[in-house]
């Protein structure tokens, strides 16, 4: 498997952790599932990070919008680099 899609793979995944993250903001959960909670511990960070920056409107959180658009330009990067590299 080549860098370039090991890359593309973990940015996806982490886009869908992210993904899934919005759906259970939206249904009542158990927060002390194992699944839920590795969900959690792996999306905070990030979301956290874009909720400093980027405050609630009303009820509705855009830090996950925020995050993919963020994410998908930080994989562009990294491909550019690696393309550049030759790696």
């Amino acid at each position: 498997m080549s860098l370039e899609r090991i890359i593309n793979v973990a940015f996806q995944v982490y886009a869908w952790l992210i993904f899934v993250r919005i759906i259970l903001s939206f249904i009542r959960h158990n927060p002390y599932q194992p699944l839920i909670r590795f969900i959690y511990e792996i999306t905070d960070p990030v979301l956290g990070f874009f909720r400093r920056f980027v405050p609630p409107v009303g009820m509705l959180d855009f830090s996950p919008l925020v995050a993919f658009f963020a994410l998908e330009l930080l994989r562009q990067i990294i491909l550019n680099v690696i393309r550049t590299l030759g790696l």
